[in-house]
């Protein structure tokens, strides 16, 4: 009877749709296994293919994935069981798996029982599958949201799972770690079985995944955890004792505060969407603020000050100090800043288009915007940059000009309140894995100057996020005229998402809800 386990977790980072790529990946795991002598080395959820969406559709595609598996089992032939997250086709059903390869083979599967609703629209839902065993010892796979079901780790339990292993490829999100601990410690309290919990790390699209994967103990006490943000390949060591299985005490990483997380998915957010991309090299519109600047040091921070390559182009309105503020933040980053006024431009630009008209264009910001956004996609498109935009949360409520930017938005999930923390952060803290200088990075003086942001950003918060009518806003003691004005702005303002990486669980306003608000502003 087995006595000891050793289980190796691949907490690591693969790309969507490179197959060979994630079996190269796995298969280091698996080395690192085979090296520290585990039983059994476990990957992520969905790890072969990574998300991939619709590309799920495509027979060829399934057809490749499904030889890459059995191209992986050949070759992790000798050595300890593998267990990888992929897609599984049994007729004309796709299911989310687990799937166990040992001796050359698959030889067991485990299928997802609970979807989402993105997820339904490519999977079906398979039934609640039972333990495998690898090595004597029989674990439970609760794939994903399975974990958040009771009725899956139960019939596990009853079924003779022995341990739970729970793989996923959960995106971060504030405060989701305390969520992940309250839903795993509750499988362990009603099983009474030790739970790991392995979660990959990287992102793809909006989705940024954190790692941060852990192992309880029954009672739910905490016996290992890994740390958030950074690739990880961890050996967990499980005793059988007298009253069953438990997993040895190990390494339990520091979990930060949540701005220093916040900070790092974004830089992890910006890094991936390049490096998947096969960009290296990046390029803003530098404009003296506090959006700009702190998009700056992400960038930074994420691929290296080289590789960032900062504008300043001010127009007529643009104030006189953004100048000396755009010079600081990229003198203390270390990038490369280039000055253009548009005034030129402007005048020729609003020439041609009198013409055009057939009576003279009005300049203004619209032009100006018009203008610089001419300007960053052309330079951009001439030196191979990635274009990035400085667009928040607040901007695109608001219908802004930035937020009319093209390109990569990294803080478009941020309030300007929170990008003002961000930036608070940054300039006091620094990091090992920053690639960006320590220091004070952006000027003192443009992190207050909005002194009115945490007010209108509230707001904001309650009208698209909690869905509270313009009426009930001011019942709760907004001024009258403020909540007018910011409703109309963002009712008016483009429903587009600016992409960037998602760090709120907020959810868009719906057509109901703006539907309601037309019907107030109406009332008016």
């Amino acid at each position: 009877m087995t006595d000891r386990f050793r289980l190796t977790l691949g907490q690591m980072n693969p790309t969507a749709g490179d197959l060979s790529g994630n079996a190269a990946l796995a298969r280091q795991a698996w080395e690192a296994g085979r090296a520290a002598q585990a039983q059994m080395v476990a990957l992520p959820e969905l790890f072969l293919t990574g998300a991939v969406g619709d590309l799920l559709r495509s027979p060829a595609f399934l057809r490749d994935a499904q030889a890459q598996l059995e191209t992986l089992a050949r070759a992790c032939a000798d050595g300890p069981a593998l267990g990888i997250g992929a897609p599984w086709q049994e007729g004309d059903r796709l299911y989310n798996a687990y799937l166990i390869l040992e001796e050359g083979r698959i030889t067991q599967r485990v299928l997802k029982h609970r979807l989402a609703a993105e997820e339904a629209a490519l999977f079906d839902a398979g039934p609640i599958s039972g333990p495998y065993v690898v090595a004597g010892l029989r674990l439970g796979s609760p794939i994903g949201a399975d974990i958040a079901d009771a009725d899956v780790a139960e019939t596990l339990e009853e079924t003779g799972a022995e341990v739970l292993l729970s793989p996923h490829a959960a995106p971060y999100r504030r405060g989701i770690l305390d969520l992940r601990f309250n839903h795993t410690v509750a499988r362990v309290i009603e099983t009474g079985l030790p739970l790991i919990y392995l979660n990959q790390i990287g992102a793809e699209g909006r989705e940024v995944c954190d790692g941060a994967s852990f192992a309880l103990n029954p009672g739910g006490h905490l016996a290992r955890q890994l740390p958030a943000f950074e690739t990880a390949v961890a050996h967990i060591d499980l005793a059988r004792g007298a009253e069953g299985w438990h997993v040895l005490p190990g390494e339990i990483a520091a979990q930060t505060d949540a701005t220093e997380k916040d900070y790092r998915a974004l830089v992890l957010g910006l890094r991936d969407h390049l490096r998947k991309s096969g960009q290296s090299n990046m390029l803003l519109g530098l404009e003296g603020d506090a959006g700009s600047a702190l998009v700056a040091a992400l960038a930074a921070d994420a691929m290296g000050p080289a590789q960032l390559r900062c504008v300043f182009l001010p127009g007529p309105e643009t104030p006189d100090a953004a100048r000396g503020h755009a010079e600081f933040t990229a003198a203390q980053l270390g990038c490369t800043l280039d000055v253009a006024p548009l005034a030129t431009l402007q005048s020729q630009l609003g020439e041609t288009l009198g013409a055009l008209k057939g009576a003279e264009a009005q300049g203004g910001l619209a032009l100006t915007d018009g203008v610089r956004r001419l300007l960053l996609q052309t330079l951009g498109d001439d030196l191979g940059a990635m274009a990035l935009s400085n667009a928040s949360k607040t901007d695109a409520a608001l219908g802004r000009p930035s937020a009319q930017q093209g390109g990569l938005a990294p803080i478009s999930d941020l309030y300007e309140s929170e990008v003002l923390t961000l930036c608070q952060w940054r300039n006091r803290q620094h990091r090992a894995w920053m690639n960006g200088p320590a220091g004070a990075v952006m000027p003192s003086d443009i992190l207050s100057a909005t002194p009115d942001a945490p007010d209108i950003d509230s707001l904001l918060k309650l009208l698209l996020e909690d869905k509270v009518p313009p009426a009930d806003c001011i019942a709760a003691g907004y001024e009258e005229a403020v909540v007018e004005k910011l409703a109309e702005q963002v009712f008016h303002a483009s429903r587009i998402a600016a992409p960037g990486p998602q760090i709120s669980d907020a959810k868009p306003m719906t057509a109901e809800g703006l539907a309601a608000q037309k019907r107030w502003l109406d009332s008016r």
